[in-house]
C-alpha cells in the first residue's frame, strides 16, 4: 500500500491546477474514489493479495500502452465530453488502488489521458488527488484492522510527503515529452519487476 501523504505532497504540488477545475467534477471523482478504494481495502482484508498479483504486470503493461496511446485516443473523443465509461472506470482503478496499489498512478493516467483531459498536468493533479483519498481511506481501514506497522510507516510518510511536493514540483518544470517518456519509463520498469516477482 502506498503511503497517503506521499500523495498528499503531490497534490499541493498541483494545486493550481486543481482549482481550474469544475468543483462537481472533483468532488464525484473524489467520492468515488472514496468507496473504491474501501471496497478494495475491505476485498484485501478477506483474501489473500497473492489472488490478484499475477494480472498486476498485465495491468501495467496495458496501462503503459494505452497511456503512450492516449493522446490519439482521445482525440479521437475530441469534442464529444468526457465518455460514459469514465467514472466507473474510475471506480475499478479506484478498488484496484485500495487491494493492491503497484502502479495505480499509471492506471489512473491512463485512464485520465484516454478520457479526454489533454493537458498532463492536469492529469498528474487528478491522479494524484484521487489516489490520495483512496489511498488514506485504504490505510484507515487497515489501521483499524491492527495491520500496520506504525514506527516504519510514520517514518515512510513524512518522507514520501517531502518527495511527493518535490517531484509535483519537478513535473511541472519539465517538458512534457520528458515527463511522458518518464511515465512510460517507469511502466515498463514496474512491468518487468511485477513479471519477475510473480514468475
Amino acid at each position: 500500500m502506498a503511503v497517503s501523504p506521499g500523495y498528499l505532497g503531490s497534490v499541493l504540488g498541483f494545486r493550481s491546477e486543481l482549482q481550474t477545475l469544475p468543483r462537481a467534477l472533483l468532488q464525484r471523482e473524489v467520492s468515488i474514489a472514496a468507496v473504491g478504494g474501501l471496497i478494495g481495502a475491505g476485498l484485501l482484508l478477506v483474501t489473500p493479495a497473492r489472488v490478484f498479483s499475477g494480472l498486476v504486470p498485465w495491468l501495467l503493461l496495458l496501462a503503459t500502452a494505452l497511456f503512450a496511446a492516449g493522446p490519439w485516443l482521445a482525440r479521437r473523443n475530441s469534442g464529444h465530453g468526457h465518455p460514459a465509461w469514465r467514472l466507473p472506470g474510475l471506480m475499478g482503478v479506484a478498488i484496484y488502488g485500495g487491494y493492491f496499489n503497484g502502479g495505480l498512478g499509471i492506471l489512473l493516467m491512463a485512464l485520465y489521458t484516454l478520457t479526454g483531459e489533454s493537458r498532463l498536468n492536469t492529469v498528474n493533479a487528478l491522479k494524484n488527488l484521487n489516489s490520495f483519498v483512496l489511498s488514506l481511506l485504504s490505510v484507515a481501514a487497515f489501521a483499524l484492522a491492527g495491520a500496520i506497522v506504525w514506527p516504519q510507516a510514520l517514518w515512510m510518510m513524512a518522507l514520501a510527503t517531502a518527495g511527493g511536493w518535490a517531484g509535483a514540483r519537478l513535473a511541472k518544470r519539465l517538458p512534457v515529452r520528458w515527463v511522458r517518456w518518464m511515465v512510460m519509463g517507469t511502466g515498463l520498469v514496474m512491468s518487468a519487476v511485477f513479471f519477475t516477482r510473480t514468475g
